[in-house]
């Protein structure tokens, strides 16, 4: 029997099912990957936004990356919600510690613009995590917090680049989704750069994106992808579900992970 490639989702739960572990172990399993998760908080979250968010233990979390890693193994890691500077640094160590690609989701803000991450995390942020990383995937607000930098064109979202890379990781991916006109996206690694466009679709259920994307990628790494590989199938992936998002609940829905099946 074949064994799928394994990868490691290191984030926060979302009680609503759209973002979070939930929406990474939907990504891995519809990209052929077997998906195993690290819970690093849980929330109280639908699609009005984050009712309250209560953050593990770091012995928990180190237990459980300890238990898979050590026994089960991975082909590629993914962190997405690490709301403390303790628990930055802990998964930076553990991560350092692993012989796999690592793709960092820094998240800040959820959808509705609830804070995920403590302004006191930003700095172990920068300095421990995501020098770790193979490919960030900051989007725009997430870059304005990291580096300062204000994003309003295509230009800046070279310069973002720069800066961002400046803190260490391999790649970097800045998702221009906010911007006017096409979502457009930019991959470099300070030397190659690969800008990655697709149509705007009129959606407001795109709920989840953010860790879609990065689990896809880390998927694709899994698989034996390079980078800019992984990167683009992960952006057709999303496009695809972010173009099949429906309503749910009475606010913002989610992105559709089984799209390709329907």
């Amino acid at each position: 029997m074949d064994i799928p490639p394994r990868v490691l989702t290191v984030a926060g739960s979302d009680s609503g099912g759209g973002a979070g572990i939930q929406a990474d172990l939907k990504t891995m399993l519809a990209l052929g990957v077997h998906g195993m998760s690290v819970l690093t908080a849980i929330t109280a979250q639908n699609s009005l936004g984050v009712q309250g968010a209560w953050e593990l233990p770091v012995e928990a979390v180190r237990a459980q990356y300890r238990s898979v890693v050590d026994d089960i193994g991975v082909q590629a890691v993914k962190t997405g919600m690490l709301s403390s500077a303790e628990l930055v640094e802990t998964v930076a160590e553990l991560l350092a510690g692993t012989d796999a690609p690592v793709v960092v989701d820094p998240v800040g803000v959820s959808k509705h613009g609830d804070p995920l991450l403590a302004a006191s995390a930003l700095d172990s942020l920068r300095t421990k995590l995501l020098p770790t990383a193979t490919v960030a995937t900051p989007n725009l607000d997430e870059v304005a917090q990291l580096t300062g930098i204000e994003v309003g064109d295509e230009a800046g979202m070279r310069r973002a680049a720069e800066a961002v890379l400046g803190f260490g990781p391999r790649w970097a991916l800045i998702k221009g989704g906010h911007l006017a006109g096409d979502a457009v996206d930019l991959l470099t690694d300070g030397e190659e750069e690969h800008w990655l466009r697709a149509p705007r679709h009129d959606n407001r259920h795109t709920h989840g994106t953010g860790c879609t994307l990065a689990s896809a990628v880390a998927s694709g790494l899994a698989q034996g992808l390079t980078v800019p590989e992984a990167v683009h199938a992960a952006k057709e992936y999303v496009t695809g579900a972010i173009a099949a998002g429906f309503a749910l609940g009475a606010g913002i829905g989610p992105v559709d992970h089984g799209w390709r099946f329907r």
